[in-house]
């Protein structure tokens, strides 16, 4: 299927060029057969683009005018899953103008216009199917998430004023080197000039977002992933915590649903499951909705912690 969607992929590039090409060109360029070729001509028809075949001597295809944005090349899963990812997006983060929840909410409205016409019933269906609640999480900036992008992308200093936790705000520049989406919030990962080492910045932190002329030579990341040093500096003043648990790594992970949490599944049903917490107690809740056996293997401090409080639970001393 890969195959076909690039091969199909292919065609339509071609095709957009403007210009008319024999079946046998086109099948020179794609290496295909001529009934291969007919088919994909075909299903391009069905994704709903104005193919115009014009047959006998001198015969040709040509792709007409048609819409001014052609229909998206998606097969079934594609699309329910490009309208599941907008409304995921749409019902985080603010509503406010110009954030990305905001432009999600738009472009949820509008996708349908974009997809083959065999697809729009199904995606009308989806919409008036699907509820989603919202989660309260800081906007960030559309514009600013694409801005960030470009300068990564061709390595360009940013400038920008960064509020801090105490609310004091300062002007940073920064090498921006990952965009970073983690419970809820964007994050910049980048190199910080004036501090001299790797920074984190939330992105709704920042305002007045400026791209340099200057350029930056690559440096290698702090951590395997943009992901783990982000983990690393959120949990500096957590306790690692590691327990096995008698429960399926699906119940696991949805019981630990709003800790920093990674779950492995083990032989006979168990899982281990490895959090950053700061106290002992952010335990108690997720355990409790399981309702299963437990061994905590570190800290010792946590174990014992939570042995003196069953043991009170019990009414014991």
């Amino acid at each position: 299927m890969a195959d076909v969607t690039q091969r199909i992929l292919a065609l339509l590039t071609t095709l957009q060029s403007g210009r008319a090409f024999s079946s046998a060109e086109l099948a020179a360029r794609l290496e295909v057969s001529p009934r291969t070729l007919r088919r994909d001509i075909d299903r391009l028809r069905g994704y709903g683009y104005p193919v115009q075949a014009q047959p006998g001597p001198g015969g040709h295809y040509r792709l007409t005018a048609g819409n001014a944005m052609p229909p998206l090349v998606l097969d079934d899963d594609e699309a329910v899953a490009t309208l599941l990812g907008l409304a995921t997006l749409a019902a985080t983060g603010s509503a406010t103008g110009g954030s990305v929840g905001e432009a999600a909410t738009r472009a949820y409205g509008k996708v349908d216009q974009l997809l083959p016409r065999r697809l729009r019933h199904r995606a009308a269906q989806l919409r008036a199917s699907l509820e989603t609640s919202t989660t309260v999480a800081p906007a960030a900036g559309a514009e600013d998430l694409a801005t960030l992008a470009e300068a990564i992308q061709r390595r360009l200093v940013v400038a920008f004023d960064y509020r801090g936790k105490d609310g004091e705000a300062a002007r940073r520049r920064v090498e921006p080197y990952r965009q970073i989406h983690h419970l809820q919030r964007w994050y910049l990962l980048g190199w910080d000039a004036e501090k001299d080492d790797w920074r984190v910045f939330r992105t709704d932190r920042l305002t007045g977002l400026e791209v340099l002329t200057g350029t930056f030579a690559p440096r290698p990341l702090p951590a395997e992933s943009g992901v783990e040093y982000l983990r690393q500096g959120i949990g500096r003043d957590r306790r690692r915590v590691v327990l096995t648990v008698d429960a399926p790594a699906t119940a696991v992970a949805d019981a630990f649903r709003y800790q920093d949490v990674e779950v492995a599944s083990m032989e006979g049903g168990r899982t281990r499951v490895v959090l950053m917490l700061d106290t002992w107690q952010w335990l108690l809740g997720g355990l409790a909705f399981l309702g299963a056996d437990f061994q905590i293997e570190e800290p010792e401090e946590f174990r014992e912690a939570c042995r003196a409080f069953g043991a009170r639970l019990l009414g014991r001393r």
